[in-house]
């Protein structure tokens, strides 16, 4: 019986443009899957999502979670015979993917092209708060001395913050959904986030690869500086509406204490990859604009 596979034919010229045309020097000798540390017998990782590329098979890469076990330590590439750069491949892929599943959809194109797009993307925020504090306070000259909580009182950061909030966890639930749909993966996805939360937040998957190793340690101060900034916000929060707390807070008040931790946490997580970026470039791999934009992100915040 034939089989009909369905190609993406735009999908390998956007694979092209990403930096994966290494992709088409393959020839499928397996080097990758043997140095691979995340490989198994039962899983021929990179190789098989190699070939998938090589077609152009979308549908079979959006189906496949193992895309994601990817750390890009570059092992395959360094080994390869045919400078094929599997793990440029695969960030290429990933990339692709992120845009695929993103929701909403123009906002997903924005960060995913952000080497042309970064002056909208950080510019529009600050156009928005300039004038929204100017129009607050008249358009007319702002106090003086500058009072922060006089210039931004906290009912302006609270009818920007929760909005964006929850747009934020919609679309993150979103796009998170619409690729548990494309897996296939058994349960719900709120059950299946339970089951992987410890293996995240301890980034277990880091100890299987060796040459990613180092950077553990850096994606983990991020992690953990976000989680920490999300319970700060939300305990400064309740603690301020639900109990009447005063702010601001004393600098030996825990939720003061965690809040600097997490933000200690962030620069540090941030500068630690960003070093590791720069000194390893070749090991480390090409990397893309919505890797080094988020990185800039956090630091410039």
């Amino acid at each position: 019986m034939a089989t009909t596979l369905p190609v993406a034919r735009d999908f390998r010229d956007e694979l092209l443009r990403r930096g994966g045309e290494g992709a088409a020097r393959c020839f499928q000798c397996a080097t990758c899957s043997t140095v691979c540390d995340l490989a198994s017998a039962h899983s021929m990782f990179p190789r098989r999502q190699i070939l998938w590329a090589q077609w152009g098979l979308l549908d079979r890469l959006r189906a496949d979670p193992a895309i994601w076990l990817c750390h890009q330590c570059n092992d395959c590439t360094a080994r390869c015979p045919r400078d094929a750069r599997p793990g440029d491949t695969l960030q290429a892929v990933r990339s692709i993917l992120i845009e695929d599943a993103g929701r909403p959809r123009f906002m997903a194109r924005l960060v995913a092209h952000s080497r042309t797009t970064w002056p909208l993307l950080l510019g529009a925020p600050i156009l928005f708060w300039a004038l929204f504090v100017q129009a607050v306070h008249g358009f007319s000259p702002l106090p003086q001395p500058l009072v922060y909580s006089q210039v931004v009182p906290h009912w302006m950061i609270d009818v920007v913050l929760v909005p964006a909030a929850a747009f934020a966890a919609f679309a993150a639930l979103a796009g998170a959904r619409r690729a548990w749909t494309a897996w296939g993966a058994p349960g719900g996805l709120p059950r299946g986030l339970l089951s992987v939360a410890g293996d995240v937040l301890a980034h277990r998957s880091f100890e299987k690869c060796g040459a990613a190793r180092p950077r553990r340690l850096g994606h983990m101060m991020l992690a953990w500086g976000f989680v920490g900034g999300i319970l700060t916000t939300t305990s400064v929060a309740v603690a301020e509406y639900g109990f009447g707390m005063h702010l601001p807070m004393r600098q030996y008040n825990p939720l003061k204490i965690l809040g600097n931790v997490s933000a200690v946490l962030l620069a540090a997580g941030a500068i630690w990859l960003l070093v590791n970026r720069l000194r390893n470039a070749r090991a480390a791999g090409s990397s893309r604009a919505f890797d080094n934009f988020f990185l800039a992100l956090v630091l410039l915040v």
